[in-house]
């Protein structure tokens, strides 16, 4: 009997270690999947100096406030100044309405809508990634293509889109949203200008992923993400209208699920600021990084938004938030 007894408790005591070692084993797995899950959400809003000159930008006090959540990819802000924002949702394939009490409502659903802009009209621009094409939107919901092909072929997933100080639309178009099984038919990844009378000019086909794109205020240089290669690079932009001397302006590299660089604005005294690792840093027009915001979601894009100009309207994942900042906004399609 003894014996039986031990038996019998050694049994147990095995069980029970295994039990514990699958228990454990599970509970970590789990943690680490929770975590990657809820990367974003674990990350808190922190304001990151690399210069004094940070500050003079940003209040050391500036709090960062949530405008709406509940999205699924946050893409596309454009501000009206009737007090709302327009927002692309590229998983709910939605663009929407978006108050400051943050409700929502859905202006048209449409294939992964990505970057937008208003034009000097008005107009809400918009690059549809699924349609391959640069739209004008109406505030009924109805759209006009504007571009969608370059010398016969089809674009390949516009990205983000911008209106110049002279007045004309320019949008990047990499691969990053060409949907699966479709052809890529330019073989390469370009930056247009869209000219008035519809043409299409290509300006650079030397990035490898291009993506968010920006102008300095004089209008002399053009600023382009490169999200492969996770930096930003500088153009001169000659007097008919091309570029030059293409250059990397500045590198924004990090972890592999920090992001990368992505949505562009420029302020009115030439400071950039670009999404990317972890948040949005902040670059003086001689490519010194300044500082970075850092925020609880990563985010994709920005805009300059209020009646004086000078709050970020931040598209982060599945939220938008709103921060004040010391300085004004460049607004190229406000600009005559």
């Amino acid at each position: 009997m003894k014996r039986r007894t031990l038996a019998s408790g050694a049994w147990i005591r095995r069980i029970s270690m295994q039990f514990v070692l699958v228990a454990t084993v599970l509970l970590t797995l789990g943690s680490s999947l929770s975590s990657a899950a809820d990367s974003d959400q674990q990350r808190h809003y922190e304001l990151r100096a690399e210069s004094n000159a940070f500050w003079k930008l940003i209040d050391h006090d500036a709090k960062l406030t949530k405008v709406g959540g509940g999205f699924g990819f946050t893409e596309g802000p454009v501000w009206d100044p009737k007090g709302f924002l327009y927002v692309s949702d590229e998983e709910q394939n939605k663009i929407y309405r978006l108050t400051l009490d943050g409700s929502k409502q859905e202006l048209i659903s449409l294939g992964d809508p990505d970057g937008n802009t208003y034009d000097r009209d008005h107009r809400l621009i918009d690059c549809a990634s699924v349609l391959r094409a640069i739209l004008a939107i109406s505030p009924d919901g109805q759209y006009k293509v504007l571009a969608d092909k370059f010398e016969g072929k089809r674009l390949n997933s516009p990205n983000d889109v911008i209106v110049g100080p002279d007045g004309v639309i320019y949008f990047t178009d990499p691969t990053l949203d060409l949907v699966k099984g479709e052809k890529q038919e330019i073989a390469f990844q370009g930056v247009y200008r869209l000219d008035p009378d519809g043409g299409l000019r290509l300006l650079t086909r030397d990035l490898t992923q291009p993506n968010g794109l920006a102008f300095s205020p004089d209008g002399k240089h053009f600023y382009v993400d490169d999200s492969e290669q996770r930096n930003i690079r500088v153009y001169d932009v000659t007097a008919d209208g091309n570029l030059a001397n293409g250059r990397v302006f500045g590198d924004e590299k990090g972890a592999e699920h920090d992001g990368v660089p992505d949505g562009i604005k420029v302020d009115v005294r030439g400071n950039l600021f670009v999404t990317g690792p972890k948040g949005i840093w902040v670059w003086d027009s001689q490519g010194h990084h300044l500082g970075t915001i850092e925020m609880p979601e990563q985010p994709a894009n920005l805009t300059w938004g209020d009646k004086d100009y000078r709050t970020l309207y931040i598209t982060a994942t599945t939220s938008v938030y709103r921060l004040r900042t010391k300085v004004r906004g460049f607004i190229p399609y406000l600009a005559h």
